[in-house]
């Protein structure tokens, strides 16, 4: 399904991919949030059977990925990916929204559903993303975990030295390389998830110096060498309705997640586990990623129809 653009504020333009669906009215309005390696093309799998259940689904790019205008005034931060969705949301006529998300998307939609509460109707997060609530959590005597050096090390790379690291990958091969490794031998995912083809789908727009630089702006603003536009929030817990999926297949999964899920998410479903997924779920398990969304709305559904 190919991207339109849609302009989000004067002059500045998110890339889209949208299912509607068949016969009267507009469908249940549902947002997919890529993360970090991806574009909007990792939902692929999933949009057209989203549509034929009757979700009107879009999934943009973010400013700076995939097709996507960069940032008009540098910033990629959760408030201003946010500025760009609330636009988006006004340009398709969408009042309230169902969102999705998983990694640096599952962060922007908590951002949002506690920034724009009225506008977020519930979340589903398809991985152990969370509010940052480290003293709720010690108060409840869940331990503090420890960062995993060898597992975070692009982090620290692309959060302080991203120029420096972007020399190194002087070359489009290089560039998709080195963004193909987090599907890869870093092991986000089961071994042999994604196909050579899927990887050269996947990787494409990376190729691009620019795009892979833009996309170590969040990593910038983790480490804090960026500006922010705006105070993340991330500092409470979401007060909407949650359905949280994790695939246990990867290293980056943090330990104690049903216990701080329950304190991030007062409204919890879940969290589910989904054998043989990891951090890229849907793509690795569309089917399974589909059914839940169905069934987790499925009053909005019966009320659409």
């Amino acid at each position: 399904m190919p991207t339109t653009l849609i302009e989000v504020s004067e002059g500045h333009r998110l890339a889209v991919r949208r299912g509607a669906p068949d016969g009267p009215g507009g469908g249940v309005p549902l947002l997919l949030l890529h993360g970090f390696p991806c574009t909007s093309l990792i939902w692929s799998p999933t949009l057209r059977p989203l549509a034929e259940s009757g979700f009107d689904v879009v999934a943009p790019d973010l400013r700076g990925y995939g097709d996507s205008d960069f940032a008009p005034d540098g910033f990629y931060d959760f408030a201003a990916f946010n500025a760009d969705l609330m636009g988006l949301f006004d340009a398709l006529g969408w009042e309230r929204a169902v969102v999705a998300g998983h990694d640096l998307g599952a962060m922007v939609a908590i951002d949002m559903a506690n920034r724009y509460p009225d506008r977020v109707d519930r979340l589903v997060v398809l991985d152990d993303s969370m509010p940052d609530l480290p003293e709720a959590f010690a108060e409840a005597g869940i331990p503090v975990g420890v960062p995993k050096p060898a597992v975070y090390d692009y982090q620290r790379r692309q959060g302080l030295h991203a120029d420096e690291l972007l020399e190194e990958l002087s070359t489009p091969e290089r560039r998709r390389r080195y963004i193909a490794e987090f599907f890869g031998h870093r092991m986000w995912c089961p071994p042999n998830a994604f196909s050579d083809d899927d990887l050269a789908l996947l990787t494409e727009p990376y190729a691009d110096a620019e795009r892979l630089r833009a996309s170590f702006a969040d990593y910038e603003v983790v480490m804090g060498t960026r500006t922010m536009s705006a105070p993340e929030l991330i500092d409470r817990p979401v007060q909407q309705p949650v359905l949280m999926l994790v695939g246990p297949d990867q290293v980056t999964i943090g330990d104690h997640i049903a216990e701080r899920a329950a304190i991030a998410y007062p409204q919890v479903v879940g969290p589910f586990w989904v054998p043989g997924a990891g951090h890229f779920m849907p793509w690795e398990k569309p089917t399974v990623v589909g059914r839940a969304i169905r069934w987790f709305c499925g009053d909005l559904l019966a009320t659409a129809r």
